[in-house]
């Protein structure tokens, strides 16, 4: 890597039963970043992964409890290092795309690159997966800004200080979207290039299920949205209860003022209480706001702690490793 050969690279793969991938991704990735720390993160597996990539000279954790957004807050919190490339297990992603991953992270000073998926061949990826993808790509582009075209990429290529500065909330698939949204909300730099993706080997099945993860992936958005953006959500709520509130009490106020008289009384108290409701969501989203401003203050200056990648030496490879 030339001028930055003193920078410390990890290459993070987290597994669950992928026994029969995972020497293939320990090689390939040992072969492209020779002197990278390999190190596989075995999520409550019930086959050899372990034995295997023990076996295939890769450091191997154990992560009892079981999801992917679990694995990923134990492969940040363990293993130091300066540039951490994380990578499925599932032999699908190319591993000739790291070291130029790894460089542009280094030479322009990002805080994330990822790797989005080209596919070799059209029945690769279930239309399913795909069509959620994009669904999601708009989905976070209208609540948080432009996202990288392949937000589900298992593949990406994280500074120092994007992994010790991320603290998540969640336990799966959903992972991959937290991470580009704290990018988004931070501001952090960040780019996006293409490398080919491969069909999983016969015999590897994927762990993702289209809908079930699909539908905890939108969910998870929509309660992020709710933390990073608390004024426009309660505000959006609000709306509801005051449009409501005024179909019901025009008519009355129109009434009232021809006859002197309020006949229907219960649709008044009603119209009346729900504009209360939504003068009370504006006021909690404004408060709201308020803290979420300063939480986000707070994450930027922690985040400014650290330097950017390539600024510094070489730095111990920490952790335990697992039995």
């Amino acid at each position: 890597m030339g001028a930055d050969s003193e920078v410390r690279v990890a290459v993070l793969i987290p597994c669950h039963n992928e026994e029969k991938t995972v020497a293939r991704v320990v090689s390939d990735f040992r072969g492209v970043l020779p002197e990278a720390k390999i190190c596989v993160f075995d999520n409550a597996s019930t086959d050899k992964t372990s034995e295997v990539a023990r076996a295939s000279g890769a450091s191997v954790f154990h992560v009892p409890r079981k999801g992917k957004g679990n694995v990923v807050a134990a492969m940040f919190a363990n293993v130091e290092a300066d540039v951490y490339v994380m990578v499925d297990g599932d032999a699908t992603y190319d591993a000739k795309a790291a070291p130029e991953a790894v460089k542009r992270l280094i030479e322009k000073r990002l805080d994330l690159v990822n790797i989005a998926r080209r596919y070799v061949a059209s029945d690769i990826s279930r239309p399913g997966h795909r069509w959620g993808n994009r669904v999601f790509h708009h989905i976070v582009r209208r609540f948080f800004g432009q996202p990288p075209g392949d937000m589900l990429s298992g593949f990406k290529v994280f500074s120092r200080r994007f992994v010790k500065t991320f603290a998540s909330f969640s336990t799966g698939f959903e992972i991959e979207t937290e991470i580009l949204i704290h990018t988004l909300e931070l501001g952090l730099p960040w780019e996006e290039i293409s490398a080919p993706y491969y069909a999983r080997p016969e015999g590897s099945e994927s762990k993702l299920n289209t809908f079930q993860d699909g539908g905890r992936i939108f969910k998870f958005i929509l309660g992020l949205y709710k933390l990073e953006h608390p004024l426009g959500f309660f505000v959006a709520i609000g709306a509801v209860f005051a449009v409501t509130s005024l179909g019901l009490g025009i008519p009355l106020v129109a009434e009232y003022l021809q006859t002197g008289l309020v006949p229907r009384f219960p649709t008044a108290f009603l119209a009346a209480s729900l504009m209360i409701i939504a003068a009370i969501c504006g006021t909690i989203g404004l408060i709201l706001d308020t803290v979420t401003s300063g939480r986000r203050e707070f994450k930027r200056l922690i985040y400014l702690q650290y330097p950017s990648p390539g600024t510094r030496g070489k730095v111990a490879m920490g952790g335990q490793e697992g039995g």
